[in-house]
């Protein structure tokens, strides 16, 4: 009986184990994302947000480690290593309050980083030039912002005025990212001129009216939910794996007692 229980829990261990490397493979996927993404608002942040860039670091580490920790618990389980196994169960437990720690700080942090978020959009508003070869994947992220979210500036287009060129062209010259497709526009980024030669106002772009503000946050959160969900899903494991294990090291303690000669 005692054999048999002993074979049931290890099998199952190295299950969780071998889920436990994929979802670690997951989240080091995340961090890479982050890191290399170059069409999506993550761009637009991470060549600018020190932030989140410790935190794709973060992320790769955790995923690393994950993966590693998966690696040695199906290896300590089906050899029945009783000393990788108590590694594995102490590295487990360091690793779920690491997460929890984490956790807890992008909770309490989060109105900082929409604050940050609106810093960033702003100053790349205002500083938007397509004659810059070194801002021009960031400001092209941002483009195909606000032509996927069919938006313009980040309250609303009047963000806009407060880019110099548009101010120097008495803003007869609108962003074409933003153009609401009244008009027939060849190139969805730079700046695109208007059919009126005076003077005109925002009003008078043919530009979508609402701003980017409230689809970037809701992305932004959509994704951290992705990911928050991903680490979620793989603290349980870590807390299956650690029972298990717990469980296992019992059994071949009991096991190797029972072979001892009396």
């Amino acid at each position: 009986m005692g054999s048999d229980c002993l074979k049931v829990t290890k099998y199952f261990l190295f299950l969780f184990n071998l889920l436990f490397f994929i979802l670690g493979a997951v989240i080091l996927g995340f961090g890479v994302w982050i890191l290399v993404d170059k069409s999506s608002f993550i761009s637009v942040l991470q060549t600018s947000s020190e932030s989140l860039k410790v935190g794709a670091y973060i992320l790769i580490g955790v995923g690393a480690v994950t993966m590693l920790m998966g690696f040695l618990g199906c290896v300590g389980a089906v050899n029945e290593v009783r000393c990788l196994l108590g590694v594995y169960i102490t590295c487990l437990m360091l690793i779920l309050l690491a997460q929890v720690a984490a956790g807890l700080l992008i909770y309490f942090q989060r109105d900082a980083l929409k604050a940050e978020v609106s810093i960033v959009v702003r100053d790349l508003i205002r500083d938007y030039d397509p004659d810059k070869e070194d801002k021009k994947s960031i400001q092209d992220a941002w483009d195909y912002v606000q032509e996927q979210l069919t938006c313009c500036g980040w309250v609303g287009p009047q963000n806009w005025t407060e880019n110099e060129i548009l101010l120097n062209t008495s803003l007869t010259y609108y962003p074409c990212s933003c153009s609401n497709g009244s008009v027939d526009v060849q190139f969805k980024s730079g700046f695109c001129k208007s059919t009126a030669n005076r003077t005109v106002s925002v009003a008078d772009w043919p530009v979508y009216t609402k701003g980017c503000m409230s689809n970037v946050q809701s992305w932004l959160q959509d994704n951290l939910g992705i990911i928050l969900g991903v680490c979620t899903g793989v603290a349980v494991i870590e807390l299956l794996g650690m029972v298990l294990a717990i469980l296992l090291c019992r059994n071949i303690h009991r096991e190797e007692y029972s072979k001892v000669p009396k």
